[in-house]
């Protein structure tokens, strides 16, 4: 029970509490323990003792018994080597933004909570950025946009910029700068017994390449190296925006799409949404391009030529290039997402999928919000900045498409109809999908899904190392390789 381990972590504290813990409730264990176990932390960490766990979405998330937030990176490194010898389950959290269903963390365990470690600096000719794990998205990107550079990052502002990257990394510039697991130089991060240590390909190859891909498996990264390319902020533009179809034309806009081949520079997103004030379902594409207008135009004419009912694309700046996406960053609510990684995109489907998001969105008003996202990017063999599949454990680099259904509601009494219009959703797009054998990108992934979807051909190699650098299981929250 958590009441004995805190008791347990007293001890090896050296606290010399005394008194029946099993008296006492699980809070006021946690109140009087947690409480003296702040002192050997810094003076600026935190301590929860019960109480709600906010996330971006609520379905299936951890409810720990207690959350602390760090306030230095030897924080960590001294809560895991506490955690770990008393047995005590943990998480780290940062963005707080993952969906899956694997977490198995409830109130005998602890969040480390790593959202406030956010330092970030720059090299002086801005070509490295040293970062610690609390930084997002929006927080790199205004970081650089300050700096007159620019770094690659993923597409929503909340999450993560470590914890999105230790998964791959999806970014829009990724056909020219590659994923954001390949603008990695060193990281720093916790072991499973609380040890502090620098990963670099030189310093361990084994650990390095596991972390590019599987990094949630291996250790608690808190801080790390970035490349940084200098731009000043007068050249750090590309052209973008929505562009609004009728849903009439979905199977031309489809087609299209699959028969573009994605220049280095490209990148389009599409959206089915419910827009207010009347909550009508929309068809809406989201074009990128790392350029002029005038370019960006004439390589997504096959899309533009079709006949948009709306076209708000224009040239913005590099710190307004995710904010199309900010909506989505609203925390709570239940989101059981599912997904399928494309290489092809099939019209038939498409319209079965739209039919299907329209009627579940009809018959449930309240779950209005819901939407159906797909990320296209440049595969590795048009990428300009071409990475080999063996450099890292990400295993996807030549799937074009990243879809994901996410019903969006607030009753848990809506969860089977959720799940089961995001299972229907899913077979469509697995069905036509392309690829040899399914694939799902970790970070938007379900959580039902085998380990072979997820893991790719970087599976059988992944669980070897596991056994090496986490015997006990430490960091099973994640898409558990064991």
């Amino acid at each position: 029970m958590l009441l004995s381990r805190f008791h347990i972590v007293a001890d090896l504290l050296g606290l010399g509490l005394s008194g029946s813990v099993n008296s006492s409730p699980i809070t006021a264990a946690c109140s009087r323990y947690m409480t003296q176990l702040k002192q050997q932390l810094s003076s600026t960490s935190t301590i929860q003792c019960g109480g709600q766990n906010t996330r971006w979405s609520e379905y299936a998330a951890p409810q720990p018994g207690a959350i602390i937030t760090v306030g230095s990176e030897d924080d960590v490194a001294k809560i895991v080597a506490i955690a770990s010898k008393a047995n005590i389950s943990f998480l780290v959290q940062s963005g707080a933004n993952g969906w899956a269903d694997t977490f198995t963390l409830d109130s005998d365990g602890i969040i480390i909570d790593i959202s406030e470690l956010k330092t970030v600096t720059f090299n002086s000719d801005k070509t490295e950025v040293t970062f610690q794990a609390g930084i997002t998205n929006a927080d790199m990107i205004d970081a650089a946009w300050n700096n007159n550079a620019r770094v690659s990052t993923s597409t929503c502002n909340c999450v993560s910029l470590l914890g999105a990257t230790l998964g791959g990394g999806l970014s829009r510039t990724q056909g020219v700068y590659g994923l954001n697991i390949d603008q990695i130089l060193s990281l720093n991060i916790v072991d499973a017994d609380g040890n502090k240590k620098t990963v670099t390909p030189e310093s361990d190859a084994d650990l390095w390449w596991a972390l590019q891909g599987a990094g949630a498996n291996f250790g608690i990264v808190t801080s790390g190296v970035f490349k940084s390319f200098p731009i000043p902020q007068a050249n750090n533009t590309a052209w973008t925006g929505p562009v609004i179809f009728d849903q009439s034309k979905i199977e031309q806009v489809i087609s299209a799409i699959d028969e573009m081949t994605l220049e280095p520079e490209m990148e389009i997103d599409i959206y089915f949404a419910a827009s207010p004030p009347d909550y009508m379902p929309t068809f809406i594409t989201l074009p990128f391009y790392l350029g002029s207008e005038e370019m960006g135009r004439q390589k997504f004419a096959p899309i533009l030529n079709i006949g948009p009912a709306a076209d708000a694309t224009e040239e913005i700046p590099y710190n307004v290039w995710n904010a199309a996406g900010d909506s989505f960053c609203m925390a709570g609510g239940r989101k059981p997402s599912y997904t399928v990684g494309l290489k092809t995109m099939d019209p038939t489907a498409w319209r079965n999928v739209w039919n299907e998001y329209t009627s579940f969105i009809q018959q449930h008003p309240e779950a209005s919000n819901s939407t159906v996202l797909t990320e296209c990017y440049t595969t590795a063999e048009t990428a300009k900045s071409v990475h080999s599949d063996l450099a890292s454990s990400y295993p996807f680099r030549d799937i074009k498409c990243h879809a994901i259904a996410i019903p969006w509601y607030a009753d848990p009494s809506l969860d089977d109809e959720a799940n089961e219009f995001g299972r229907k959703v899913r077979s469509y797009w697995a069905a036509s999908a392309g690829t040899q054998s399914p694939s799902a990108y970790i970070n938007f992934a379900h959580g039902d899904e085998p380990l072979q979807n997820i893991y790719g051909s970087s599976l059988s190699r992944l669980q070897q190392l596991k056994q090496k650098y986490d015997p006990h299981k430490r960091f099973n929250q994640w898409f558990p390789l064991s």
